[in-house]
This record gives structure tokens, sequence and C-alpha cells, in this order.
């Protein structure tokens, strides 16, 4: 059947979709332009509410739809939200912050980044604070693109946004130009005049409705229109003849629109839907009935939102109004419609927003062009290197500046090197990350510190003279928010945002949510959820000839391959139906990791948006979706990597300890990395540092090697150089280990003088790994050196052979002919090129970055040689950084190497771990206890030592507001007063009553406390135990197990819970909490949640307990055989029998 040719000519100038209307539309915008495509129309508008965040979605498939000769047209717009003063509003909102109650509410109120429209609310008299009405803008033409970009960036701005963003008359009188506006819906301008008014009469509501469109016309001129739509609600049509006789007065244009929330017209039960799981837990919007059940039925609804044509709108008009009882002058209605398709093709342009790549023009010094700045920074950083008469490094950095040049990357490169140089001025950079490190220009300019012709990286890898891509640089530093921070002060938030991430329903999430809504009981639905996917995930793998990694099936695999799930959706079809609708809509707005874009007047070419307090870019960039570089925006990647903080922690302790620096500051301590750990002065052949750490396997947070497996297969290696540190990290993945080339390594490395290569140039390229292919960049240099590809068509093999499903099997085939031919003529026998070739395919699938991988040891190593030889400073910083999941682990990591751990200690204890002078003992910062602030620290620093309760509780220099009764109760129960306890008190209970509980006022009140509370004594070891795992977020392990018990069980070969092996089956735990529940047959089992000294909670099912018989001790230390099954985890019967307490 082909399309419609509808007698009325009509365009849907009012549509949204998820990308921008989240909770309130479904649907991406491509799914919409395709059906109103399908239905007969030849344009559609977008017009999401409050936002274009949806314009990189309409762009891109308009050109997708274009290239397939489909003539459609996309018109860019937005349903803004409208106050006639953003002025008095503020003034308003001012006032109620007075209140601090209110202001409580407000803030909170305020706090969530995603704008969800709730349709109820904005169709009735708001409240002042919350006051807001739709506004349709369309744009005409490229500056009135850039110009509703300016109006929604300013309405995210922190002065007009409250739940809402806010434009006024004042903001429309200043960027109005190129722009069409239109009254919009129940919800919008004429609207609010009529929920205003409508008790005073039709006098008032007509009035109100006259002063708007005066004041629309005097901003818009002919470019005002007045908007009409079609549905069952009796107001809609009160407000329809109201806008038409003051659109009569006035010589306004009406307009019909569809104001369309969905791409189809079977569409609208998943749009309900959706529009209730975007309430879930905040309770019920105003729009939602007692019940909020899911109508039976569309016309329960009253109206349908999909993209219609002509005709489809005038078959709409003539039901709506008969069946509401209203009378309409067709021809009025029928112009209504057509003029929609007249504003579209006669009064906007045919056009896509400019993408013109932006990047700041302050990063170019004056005089100089890009290309000129970037050459004269170059060679000056090769000179300071001390590189400049060497002709291989001077010929291949003309050789990439003329590559940058050429693809127009000049400014790109400077602006990145702007960024490094506030970075370096701050914190500590990674050495390199990903395939940038494979570029002498980014070494030269510091951005990266891994010498590329010293470690035989390829700036192929990272850019290509034939490549149509951008550069994409990964910066790591220590901390990536302060960074982003500076640079939004330093440069304006106008010209540095952080990039967005749409998070999107998942799979799973969403069938627990839709199955609530269904009221179908949790443990059926979480029984299928925890397993589908395990069952779906090899065979969707098996399906496309994955042998390892990671892969995640889609939602129809997961349909297809898991039995479990298939059985669940048979029983609950319309839970299936619903996922289908609505898996991948979005669901919230965060921010990257560490993306963002930096250019001038970002407000002006992209319409900004705010998340959580910071403005940031509506567009995404990531696998899933890339949205800046079609629109003209590069991502600059800062990531932050904990690493480099401990690094900064330790030498900051070696500084300290070893060379009189009392405070060091940042200064001194990148020199002191300069000096001792750049990877262009630290030797990184140094054997005792392999021997001593990789070899003997002392590891504490070396980077990279922090896994057993990881650490396992390196001391199986021995590595020697940073090219064999490189191998294991390369090969430590799944691909390679599901092959079983870390064995094949293993055995290669031992016996060398086996391999046999192809030649001498293969062996020149494989043998610093041993005959493997182990690196992406060799073969990309074996295709270049025995099949005479170019560098550029070797990465672009790479490429082909490693990236999946690209589409690019043409390029394929061209190459592999081109290889085996350039073989041939270089003397290698048409099969043995077959064969390499071969060995090509094999391992692309495991292939690694070689500048990755390089760049990510010399870290390692970096680690390695702090911990050999400092090892009290390295395994301070270690403690400090870890984070709180982890730290009892790294406790017992440090004991296992001899240091003692001191307790918690007002007098000793600071902001970081602090080594005893004699480098044997570390002590734990008060830092460390939850619910101690910075200002009550601060307090204990300036003030102690204290000798006595006396000292702590009556010092005249401390502030007490800061060093409060919940500080006081901290330090108490955290056991960091433990020292101050003397002979009057006859406990820690005592003390903590007498001293804290009832905070004495005086000397004579604390006397008087220490007598009535005498009887307390200490607290019970219980009571510690519990203090010490809810104050500090660590389990006491050391109290409830020695280190010598924990060793003799490693060195009996049973390991902690959190290691379990199901060959072994017997392990060791503490149990911390037991829970009584019933099977469905009335059986009592109990759930025992454990601990181990990995810190790692579990949960244990123990089945046929008999309460009369069985017993287990909380907090105690036992052995355990346990079954484990994938679905239900751990498990076992006659725990009598099975579980043994140790000591």
């Amino acid at each position: 059947m082909g399309r419609p040719h509808p007698t009325l000519k009509f365009v849907g100038l009012h549509a949204h979709s998820v990308a921008g209307s989240i909770f309130d539309a479904i649907g991406y915008p491509a799914a919409h332009m395709d059906f109103a495509y399908e239905n007969g129309c030849d344009a559609l508008a977008l017009t999401d509410h409050g936002n274009m965040n949806g314009l990189a979605y309409q762009v891109l498939h308009a050109k997708k739809m274009k290239e397939e000769g489909k003539d459609f047209k996309p018109i860019f717009g937005c349903e803004a939200y409208f106050i006639p003063s953003i002025d008095e509003w503020r003034a308003e909102y001012t006032t109620a912050m007075e209140d601090k109650k209110r202001a409580r509410s407000i803030k909170k109120d305020a706090a969530s980044g995603t704008t969800v429209e709730d349709e109820g609310d904005s169709k009735k008299t708001q409240d002042m604070l919350r006051r807001r009405r739709h506004l349709v803008l369309l744009v005409q033409n490229q500056e009135g693109l850039n110009n509703l970009f300016k109006l929604v960036s300013d309405s995210y701005k922190a002065e007009n946004f409250y739940r809402y963003p806010r434009i006024d008359y004042k903001l429309l009188k200043q960027y109005n130009k190129g722009i069409i506006a239109a009254s919009a819906c129940l919800g919008g301008v004429y609207a609010g005049n009529y929920w205003e008014n409508r008790e005073e009469g039709a006098d008032a509501v007509l009035d109100a409705m006259r002063e708007t469109t005066m004041n629309m016309q005097d901003i818009f001129g002919d470019r005002w229109y007045a908007e009409i739509q079609w549905n069952n609600i009796k107001e809609q049509h009160e407000l329809n003849q109201y806008i038409i006789q003051v659109a009569q007065e006035f010589g306004v244009k009406l307009i019909t629109t569809a104001d369309s929330h969905y791409p189809n017209p079977d569409a609208w039960k998943d749009r309900e839907l959706y529009k209730r799981l975007g309430w879930l837990g905040k309770g019920r919007p105003s729009w939602a009935d007692e019940e909020s059940q899911l109508p039976a039925g569309v016309e329960e609804i009253g109206y349908e939102l999909y993209p219609k044509n002509g005709d489809q709108m005038w078959e709409s008009y003539k039901n709506y109004a008969k069946s509401c009882g209203f009378e309409y002058d067709d021809e009025v209605v029928r112009q209504s419609i057509e003029e929609t398709h007249h504003i579209a093709h006669a009064r906007i342009d045919s056009f896509l927003p400019d993408n013109t790549v932006r990047l700041p023009e302050f990063v170019v010094p004056a005089g100089y062009s890009a290309t000129q700045a970037l050459v004269q920074y170059a060679l000056e950083g090769l000179k300071q290197k001390g590189l400049h008469t060497n002709k291989e490094y001077t010929s291949r950095l003309k050789r990439e500046l003329d590559v940058i040049d050429d693809r127009g990357f000049s400014k790109y490169f400077l602006t990145m090197k702007s960024i490094v140089d506030v970075a370096t001025d701050m914190m500590l950079p990674g050495p390199g990350r990903g395939s940038a490190a494979g570029s002498l220009v980014a070494y030269a300019l510091n951005i990266t510190q891994v010498d590329p012709i010293r470690h035989g990286l390829l700036f192929s890898r990272f850019l290509r003279s034939d490549a149509t891509d951008y550069p994409d640089i990964d910066y790591d530093v220590s901390d990536s928010m302060t960074l982003k921070e500076k640079l939004v002060e330093m440069w304006g938030e106008n010209c540095v945002a952080p990039i967005s991430n749409w998070n999107t329903l998942q799979l799973k999430s969403l069938i627990k949510d839709i199955s609530k809504l269904y009221n179908i009981p949790f443990t059926e639905v979480n029984t299928v959820t925890s397993i589908m996917m395990r069952e779906a995930t090899p065979e969707a793998k098996k399906k496309h000839g994955i042998r390892a990694g990671v892969y995640s099936p889609t939602w129809e695999e997961v349909m297809e391959f898991s039995p479990s799930l298939q059985r669940y959706l048979a029983q609950h079809p319309a839970v299936k139906t619903h996922v289908e609708g609505l898996v991948g809509q979005v669901r919230s707005c965060s921010r990257h990791a560490g993306g963002i874009v930096v250019a001038e007047d970002l407000d002006k070419s992209m319409p900004l948006i705010n998340s959580g307090g910071v403005r940031q870019a509506p567009w995404a960039e990531g696998q899933n979706v890339r949205h800046l570089e079609p629109m003209g925006f590069i991502k600059f990647d800062l990531l932050g990597l904990s690493t480099l903080k401990m690094m900064e922690g330790c030498i900051e302790h070696i500084l300290r300890r070893h060379h009189g620096v009392e405070e060091p500051t940042f200064a001194e301590v990148r020199e002191y990395y300069n000096s001792h750990l750049h990877p262009d002065v630290i030797d990184m052949n140094n054997q005792e540092v392999y021997e001593g750490v990789f070899h003997e396997g002392r590891w504490a947070g070396v980077f990279q090697f922090t896994e057993q497996g990881a650490q396992k297969f390196c001391k199986r290696v021995k590595p020697r150089n940073i090219i064999d540190l490189s191998a294991i990290t390369s090969i430590y993945r799944p691909g390679p280990l599901a092959a079983n080339v870390h064995d094949e390594y293993v055995e290669a490395k031992g016996s060398p003088h086996h391999i046999k290569y192809l030649n001498d140039e293969a062996q020149q390229i494989t043998e610093e790994t041993f005959g493997f292919l182990i690196f992406q960049e060799q073969i990309a240099l074996l295709a270049h050196k025995l099949g005479g590809l170019t560098l550029d068509e070797g990465n672009m093999l790479r490429k082909v052979l490693t990236k999946k499903g690209t589409g690019k099997g043409n390029i394929k085939t061209k190459l592999k002919v081109k290889f085996v031919d350039g073989c041939e003529a270089n003397g290698i026998n048409r099969d043995a090129a077959e064969r390499l070739w071969d060995k090509f395919e094999f391992f692309s699938g495991y292939g690694f970055n070689k500048s990755h991988a390089v760049s990510y040891s010399i870290i390692s190593f970096q680690c390695a040689w702090l911990w050999h030889y400092y090892p009290a400073e390295w395994m301070a910083a270690f403690l400090d950084k870890e984070p709180e999941t982890r730290k009892e682990k790294a406790i017992n990591i440090a004991k296992k190497f001899g240091f003692d751990i001191a307790p918690l200690d007002i007098n000793k204890s600071g902001t970081v771990w602090e080594i005893s002078e004699d480098g044997k003992t570390l002590i734990q910062p008060l830092t460390s206890i939850k619910g101690l602030g910075a200002s009550a620290i601060e307090q204990i620093l300036a003030n102690r030592p204290f000798m006595n309760a006396e000292d702590l509780l009556f010092r005249e220099d401390i502030v007490y507001s800061k060093l409060n009764k919940k500080a006081l109760d901290a330090l108490g129960r955290g056991g960091a007063l433990d020292n101050l306890v003397d002979d009057r008190f006859t406990g820690r209970k005592h003390f903590w009553s007498a001293c804290i509980v009832e905070r004495p006022k005086n000397l004579k009140k604390l006397m008087d406390n220490i007598e009535l509370y005498r009887p307390e004594g200490d607290f019970t070891e219980e009571e510690i135990i519990q203090f010490k795992t809810d104050l500090t977020g660590v389990f006491p392990i050391n109290l409830v197990i020695s280190t010598d018990t924990v060793q003799q069980l490693q060195d009996k070969f049973i390991p902690p819970i959190s290691e379990f092996d199901p060959r072994l089956q017997i392990c060791w735990f503490i149990p911390r909490k037991i829970t009584p529940r019933k099977t469905k047959n009335g059986k009592l089992y109990w759930i025992v949640e454990v601990v181990d000294s990995n810190n790692e909670s579990t949960r244990i099912r123990c089945w046929a307990v008999k309460p009369e018989k069985d017993r287990i001790h909380l907090n105690r230390p036992y052995m355990a055989r346990l079954n484990y099954d994938e679905n239900w985890g751990f498990s076992t019967y006659a725990i009598g029998k099975t579980f043994k307490l140790l000591g």
C-alpha cells in the first residue's frame, strides 16, 4: 500500500518526542518523522518541552531520509515555558526563599535536572512560583535557530529556573528575529488567560487574551499565530471559541495543530504507561485518578496524539466538535489546517543547522594562525626535550603537523594544549590514554608524556590522512571535577559545558516497573530478571560468532534465547507489549564522566540546559549516540583516575618524611614527579622493581594489578620491561583468555628459541611479543612492511577487522587483494600470505591498542616504583584513596606486608592516613569517621593535643558550635577518644555517657556526671563492632578474627566467601545478621548476611533450619561447606554439620 495523498495540506507544527519531552512523549524523532512521511506528510516540526534536546536526532534523520530519496522537511522548534515577567516572578521567589521552611522545599524541588511536564498542572490556575505557560516557537532560518538557542540557554539560567526553565516578554523582544510563535495548547498563553479569568466571565477572559495578543504582535508582528486543537475536552472548545474571536478581531491567522506525543496511532497505551513510570515513587501527578489504572481504550482519553495528516485533522475536528456539542465555521477550520502547510513551506527556509566545527579563538595567540601557533609550540616542545636535532623526530613531527593542518585540526590541538596547561598547574595528569599516545605532536605539547618513537607507537592509529572522523584525545587527571570547574571559572560557562548523558529505560528494570504497575508479585518477576541475561548472552554471542569478550544482547535476543523470560511473558502478554514499546526510551539526564565541549558563545550555537544545577550541553556523545560531531562540536574527555591522586598523596608523604617539606605545595609535588617519575626520566628497565613487585607478587594498589587473576598471570610471565607489562594487560581480557592466548604466551616467552617467524621483517615487528599479534598496531605494520599497504591503509585494515558490523566489506576485500599481491611481490608465496591474513582475522578480535597499553603500563610501573622504594608512603596513600567498600581489604593488605594499623586517636589522627616516625605504623585519619565534619576536624587540629576530658570539653579557644555534641559522639563511639579515658572512668561507655550523652556545661556538672554514670563501665564487644562498622563503614574484622587465623586459612587454601571457588566449596566468613523466612510450603529457612576480609557482604540461604538445635553466633568467624547456584546464590542444608565455628 502506497503513501496516502490527503485532500487537505497539513504540517504538524506542534510535536513532541521522548528525546526532549521525558515521561510525556514516546518515540525518538526518527519514528515520528518516518510515520509522518508514510502518512502522507512532507514536513514535521519538533517542539519539545522547554528544550531542544532532540534536535540532533532530528537533523541526522533528516539527512538519512534525504539520502533515501524522501522529500521531507524538518522544522526546528521548542515549546517554551513562558511567563510575562521574570523580574516579578523572581521577586516572589526571593520572598519565598526568606521563609526557611518553604526555602527547603523549594531547594528540594529545584534539584531535579530533568523537567517532566505535568499536563494536568499546566491546565489550571497556578501559584506564582510554579507558573508557566506554553509557547510554541518555530525557527525560520539560521538566525532564528541561533536566537532560539539563546532563548533556551537563558531559560535554564539559575535566575530563570525553578522546576521549569522560563522566558518572558523581555527575552522575546531581544531574540525574536527569525522565529514564528504560536499560542500552544490548553497549557498555553491564551489558555492561561482563560484559566485565570474564567470565573469572572467571558469579558475578563477576552480582555486578558487581547492584552496577550497585543504584546505578542508587538514582538512578532505577523509571525504570531493563534493555535487551536481538537479533542473531547469541553474546556478546549471553549478556549477555541475565544481564540477564534480574538484572532478575527486582531487579524491573527489561525493554525490547527496535532500536538503529537507518540509516533503512531497504536502507541497511545505505551505512552500512558510511560507517563506512569515517570511518577513511580514520586507521588501521584495531578492528572492521575485514584487508582491510576491504564485506560481500556483511546476513547477514554479523549484525544489521539500521533502525527496526523490533513484529512485526519479534519476528521478529528468534525468528530470532537460534534461529541462536545460545539459549532465552528468549517472554512475557518479548513484554513487553519492548510495554513500550517503554508507556514512550513513559504515562511520557513529549507535548511539544516550550521555545523561548522566550533573551537575557541582565544587559544590562538595574537598575530598567528592556528597552524603557525601549533608548529611553533610543537618545535619549542621538541627543543625543550632535546630532540630538535634528531632527524627521525623532526621528520615525523613535520609529517604529523602536515596531516593535522590538512585535516583542519590545528585549533583542536591548541585547545587541548590550553586545557593541559591549566591541568598541570593544579594536578598530576596521566602519561597518556588511548591512541593519542601515538602522536609526537601530542608528546611535544605535553598533552602526553609517552615518547611514541621510543615505544614504537603509530600516529596513524590516532589520526589518518584519509579518514573523516575527528581526533579524540582522552586525558587522565587526578581530579577531573576540579579541573572542569576551573576551566568554567577561567573561560566562562558560555565557553565550557559538560556533556549530557541520557539514561534510558533498561530491559531488566523496565520489566520490573511494568510488572509492578500490573501488580505482579516482585518475587515472580525478580526470579526471571535475575537469570534472563545469563541464559541469553551465550546463545546471542554464538549467533553473532563472538567467541569471547563482553556482549549485551538486545531485547529481541533476550526474548529469543531466555526460556525463563519466554515463559513469563507468555503468562503476562501485556508486559511484553509494553516492553517492546518502551525499552530504550529516555529515563533521566546525567553528566558524562569526563566529556566537555569548549567553544565561544555556546549559548548561541547550542540550546544549553541545566542538570543538577550545572549548565551543560543538551546532546550526548558516546558508544550508542554520537550527536556532537554532526552538530559541529568536538568532545574533550577529561577523566579522573584515582591512581594519580594516590601518586600525589604518596609524593606528599615522601616530601614530608624525606625532604623536610612540612606542607608540600602542588608545585613541589609536580617537581618531584618530573624529576623522578616522568616517563622521560624514570628507568623503566629497573629490574629491582620488576623482581621486587611483579615477580614476587607484592601487590598493593598497583594500577591494573588489583585483581587476583591478573596478579597470578603476571607472576607467571615475570615481566622485564614495559612491553611485557603491556602484553600482560592486553592479554588478560576475556577474549584472549577464552582463546587460551595467555598460556601460549607464557610458553613462548619461556622458550623464545622455538618461535618461528615468517621472515626478518615479521620477526622485527612481533619479536617483542614473542611471535603473537598482541597489539592492533602490529597488524597495520605487518600489512605495511610485508604487503605493501601504506601505514594509513594498514590502520584502515586494522579498523575494518576489529570493528564488527562496520559495513566495510568491500574495503576489506580490496585491502586483502592488495595485501596478498604485495606479499607475493615481496617474495612471500600466496599460501603463506593467505595464512598470515587468516592470522590477522583471528587475532583482530583480541588485539589491543598498543598506545593505550604502553601508557597505562607506565602508570603501573610508576606505582610499583613508589611501592618498592617508599613502601610506607605508598601504603598510606593507598589506604587514603581506596573507597570504603574496599577499605578493609586494603587494611588487610597493609597488615600482610607488616604494617601495624593504629586506631583512631584524636591527638594523632589527621586528615589523611599518617605514618609513624619509624615507618612501621599507619594511623587512621579522622576523616574516616562518618558524621565528623570538616569544621569539627579543623577545631581538633588547631587545638590539640588534648590531655583529658576537661581539656576537650572546656577549652576557651575551641568553637563548640563546630566541635558540637554530634561530632563528639562520633569521636567517642568511633574510638578516637579512648586515650582520654583515665582512671576516673570505669570504661569507655562511662566516659561517653558522662562527657557526651549528657554534655556537661561546666566542671562541676562533669564531676556529677562521672559519679552518676559510674555503673556504665565499658562498651560490649557487640557495641564496639557495631560502632566501628556504622561510623567508619569498615567492619572491624581484626576484633573478630586474628591475622594469624586468616593466614592459616589461606595456607590451607580456604578462601573468604567473596573469593569462593565452586570446586573447593569450603570458605570462611563472619555472620552479621540472620533473617528468618518461610518457604511457600511454610518451612523455616534463614537468610544469613555475612562479611569477610574483603569487606564484601554476601547472603547465604540456610534451608531446613531446626531452631531448637541450630545456632549461629553473630560476629564470630565460621568455616562452612556451601553450594553455589547462579540463580539462588549461596545455600546450605544442615548447618549443624556444615558450619564450623573458628576458635
